[in-house]
């Protein structure tokens, strides 16, 4: 079974014959505890073309020392990974297979690096005995499989024990640094390993000439897909908000694409468009049902014990439970199927060779403030249309479209922002009040249905449907508040002069 670690840590220059300063110096350092020499070999694995390397992942398979086995790690921050662990054995574990898959695909991961260190580990040890940090001065010899090309170096590496505050890491760099030792500028064994053997992951390619429109709106897809491929894996282990992240990736990508045309070939990027919204829409049980859950959980909260008839939060939670699990379920059937693996391919393939029409070569000023505008003028379209129909379904599905326009617009004038600056972050920021809005509105009608569900279910088996009506009641509140109140947040969107500032 893999397990988990949140690796904290800072690596600095160092020779055979650098001295380690006196750490007890250090503010919390009560004792310096020599732990001996430790022999590790690790063997790294990567795609022929690197592109684990390219992300800032890697993948090992090491003995020796107390945590051999096959590790995956994964960039948080800087100087911040996830190392995920299983245990040795001949062949990559499925479970960390399935978390690289985003980023491998089709190819095939074969070694590529080997590396043999001798680690002579400290630790720094608070005056009650506990952990606090280690210490290591690794001696390494690196060794570029299957061409044999070699270096060597030492390092010493001071990794944070789990818990303590990452201020001591800094105080630690300082007292290190006041020796003469400097922070390494590889961001890790791996990453210096192929840069000292000639053997460091391509740079991706400058598809459109800098400037134009065509190299802006790559540079925002490119973003939105290396989002999708890092997501993967986070949807995968759970981690909290991954799914959301995930979807926001698809359907940006995707109102790029859409509102882009201009730039690229819609013969190309609808049928890519189509996929995404398959992805995101597969996320999206998941995603709605975490919404709702938490929606449902708060109203019944707030209620007072005297108004929570019948076995209300039981109902919810037995509900919650098989949902969830369902949900789940199929986002992972989603992100394991072939159907996704050629999404990500086309994806790949279209930043390569991007296809570009004759606005792609155009200045970036114009072009996109134009695609901007005109998001802007379809989404006060949808926003009239639905505030001239009566309250009742046909308004909230009207308003649901003008939500969906809010998002496209938002989203292209994000894009836009490196190109056409604070104009086009006032107008994604006023129309992300209007889609905040219209959010909560559709949140409403959604938990209005499951609601009515609990109250003819209740109903069938002799509850009391009271509670269920409250909150429907409620709901029923919260929607025509947002009615009543998106006329002037409209407004202060559709200002005037915010339009007109993008061709500034």
């Amino acid at each position: 079974m893999a397990e988990t670690k949140r690796e904290i840590e800072r690596k600095y220059e160092a020779t055979e014959d650098t001295p380690v300063p006196d750490l007890t110096r250090v503010s919390g350092v009560s004792e310096v505890v020599d732990r001996g020499v430790m022999e590790l070999d690790a063997v790294y694995y990567d795609t022929p073309d690197l592109r684990l390397a390219a992300g800032g992942v890697t993948l090992r398979r090491r003995t020796g020392g107390s945590d051999a086995g096959w590790h995956v790690k994964f960039p948080v921050a800087a100087g911040v990974r996830d190392e995920v662990r299983a245990p040795l054995a001949d062949t990559l574990p499925g479970e960390l297979a399935e978390l690289l898959r985003s980023r491998v695909r089709h190819a095939e991961v074969v070694p590529v690096v080997r590396l043999r260190s001798a680690r002579d580990v400290r630790h720094l040890r608070a005056a009650d005995g506990t952990l606090l940090a280690e210490l290591s001065v690794d001696t390494v010899h690196a060794e570029r499989l299957p061409t044999g090309a070699a270096a060597s170096w030492t390092e010493i590496e001071v990794e944070l024990d789990d818990g303590v505050d990452p201020a001591l890491l800094d105080a630690v760099g300082k007292r290190l640094g006041k020796a003469g030792i400097r922070p390494s500028a590889a961001p890790s064994k791996l990453a210096r390993a192929l840069a000292e053997t000639g053997a460091e992951p391509p740079a991706a390619p400058a598809p459109a000439k800098p400037g134009t429109a065509g190299a802006a709106v790559l540079a925002y897809v490119r973003e939105q897909a290396e989002a999708i491929v890092a997501l993967d894996p986070a949807v995968r282990r759970d981690l909290p908000d991954a799914v959301h992240q995930l979807r926001v990736a698809c359907r940006r990508a995707r109102g790029a694409f859409k509102s882009y045309r201009r730039v690229l070939d819609r013969d190309v990027t609808d049928p890519l468009g189509d996929e995404l919204k398959w992805l995101a829409a597969e996320l999206g049980v998941a995603r709605d049902q975490e919404v709702l859950d938490a929606r449902l959980t708060a109203r019944v909260e707030e209620l007072p014990p005297d108004l929570t008839l019948g076995p209300v939060k039981a109902r919810l939670r037995r509900r919650d439970a098989a949902l969830a699990a369902n949900a789940r379920h199929q986002a992972l059937a989603a992100l394991d199927s072939d159907r996704y693996l050629t999404l990500l391919d086309a994806l790949a393939a279209l930043l390569a060779d991007p296809p570009l029409r004759k606005a792609a070569r155009r200045d970036a000023d114009a072009v996109l403030a134009r695609a901007v505008r005109d998001d802007h003028d379809r989404l006060g379209g949808r926003v009239h249309r639905a505030l001239a129909l009566p309250p009742g379904h046909e308004r909230d599905l009207a308003l649901h479209a003008a939500r969906k326009a809010a998002k496209r617009t938002r989203y292209a004038a994000d894009a836009a922002r490196p190109v056409l600056g604070k104009p086009a972050g006032k107008l994604a920021k006023r129309v992300k009040a209007v889609q905040s809005l219209l959010g909560e509105h559709q949140d409403s009608v959604v938990a209005r249905a499951a609601l009515r569900d609990f109250g003819i279910m209740a109903h069938g088996v002799g509850e009391s449907a009271f509670t269920w009506g409250l909150l429907y009641g409620r709901e029923e509140a919260v929607a025509a508040a947002a009615e009543r109140e998106l006329p002037g947040v409209w407004a202060r969107a559709s200002a005037p002069g915010l339009r007109a500032a993008l061709s500034r």
